[in-house]
């Protein structure tokens, strides 16, 4: 993979070999409990929600109007069908059957007697006292909802590991659910690294800076569902590292600083010791310094230093990792094409993040770079709503190339 090796003897994995390695290697660790409906947005499904009951539950109008059995006026060559009125039939009420020859008022969610079949549109419909005058060649099933139409009893309704929305929510609410079996939340230690790296708020002795992953990184994870749990900074000390990360007790560490090659660069080898490195090193540009494995039975993930390497790095790595983990079903971020709107030269053999917005320029979305690019810059992130992602093979940008991005919004 031309541009994909370097000084060390191991080539990089590519992000693609990488993300497969990684979820063979790690399975659901949640546990599961029930929850009220009221609570079960956003948690995940921990199994099949099948269907007590068909929705909807039984034939009904689609539109205020006049249920009829569409025969009566099938066959009329021209001029209206007189259908005297024989009843009204609300929502909530249980009408006996149609009579024949005869059709009744109706109203949005009503039952369909026995023997109606369709419903005509009141503002279609016109009276001559109590006698419906319909046009002939109503086609059966107008305006009605058919039982079961949009779930039959016995379907899955909804699956297992997806995250609940207010949608699914509604789908199980309107299908008598009053709680859930989710998953129980993954619990993540977090873990930020090195010498000059000091908590928000703390006094900046000279050539230290506020630690900005842990606050990003724990952000990230809560969105996901997880409870982080903060194991705080640890200066570049081997013996350090080695006394916290053995003493974590989570379902997945993860940990941002000291995975490159550094002297200062402890991470790898502690991990190493403690229980063992599947991969070090991806063919992703920011990112490279990525460090997967485990500290005894527990799947550690250690991410680059630098703020949009640690994001980058996560979000082709960690939030896969965290679903899997999570038992939520492993999907790929959406992405969509657009426009580039910047020129970029660049090397090929590695997959490459930018930070961009997306304008709409006419009839076509064009993504134009933003801020700073530097992998330690903040304040482009912060501003950009998309993530431009350049293929491995690619080796410029100009105005106008077609452009996958991934949208921010909702990812997480």
């Amino acid at each position: 993979m031309p541009g994909a090796t370097d000084c060390f003897a191991t080539p990089l994995l590519s992000v693609d070999q990488a993300r497969d390695r990684l979820l063979r290697s790690v399975a659901c660790v949640a546990g599961v409990e029930m929850v009220a409906l009221d609570a079960a947005d956003a948690r995940i499904l921990a199994g099949d929600l099948v269907a007590a009951h068909s929705l909807p539950p039984f034939a009904q109008a689609a539109m205020d109007g006049y249920a009829l059995d569409h025969r009566d006026v099938a066959g009329v060559p021209a001029g209206l069908v007189r259908l005297p009125l024989s009843g009204r039939v609300a929502a909530g009420d249980a009408p006996g059957p149609l009579t024949p020859g005869t059709a009744v008022r109706i109203f949005t969610g009503a039952p369909l007697p026995q023997g109606a079949d369709t419903v005509l549109m009141q503002e279609d419909a016109a009276l001559d006292g109590d006698v419906l005058l319909a046009p002939p060649g109503l086609a059966a099933g107008r305006h009605c909802r058919a039982v079961g139409e949009d779930i039959a009893a016995g379907a899955v309704a909804l699956a297992a590991g997806q995250r609940l929305t207010p949608a699914a929510v509604a789908l199980a609410a309107a299908l008598g659910e009053q709680a859930l079996v989710v998953r129980a939340p993954l619990t993540v230690a977090l873990l930020s690294t090195g010498n000059e790296v000091r908590p928000a708020g703390a006094p900046l002795p000279p050539g230290a800076i506020h630690d900005a992953n842990g606050p990003l990184l724990a952000a990230l994870l809560r969105r996901l569902g997880c409870r982080v749990v903060r194991a705080g900074i640890v200066g570049d000390s081997r013996d350090a590292l080695k006394a916290t990360l053995s003493g974590l007790r989570a379902d997945l560490i993860l940990s941002s600083g000291g995975v490159s090659a550094g002297e200062e660069d402890h991470v790898k080898a502690v991990v190493a010791d403690l229980g063992g490195i599947d991969f070090w090193r991806l063919a992703l540009k920011p990112g490279k310094p990525l460090a997967f494995g485990n500290i005894g039975v527990t799947p550690f993930l250690g991410l680059p230093g630098n703020p949009f390497a640690a994001f980058a790095a996560f979000l082709a790595l960690g939030r896969p990792l965290v679903q899997r983990l999570a038992g939520e079903t492993v999907t790929d971020p959406p992405r969509i094409t657009v426009r580039c709107g910047f020129s970029h030269a660049r090397a090929p053999g590695k997959r490459e993040y930018l930070r961009v917005t997306l304008r709409q320029e006419g009839a076509e979305t064009v993504a134009h770079q933003v801020g700073a690019g530097g992998s330690a810059a903040l304040s482009s992130l912060a501003q950009a709503d998309a993530v431009a992602e350049v293929e491995d093979a690619r080796d410029s940008l100009r105005p106008g190339d077609p452009l996958t991005v991934i949208p921010l919004h909702g990812l997480f």
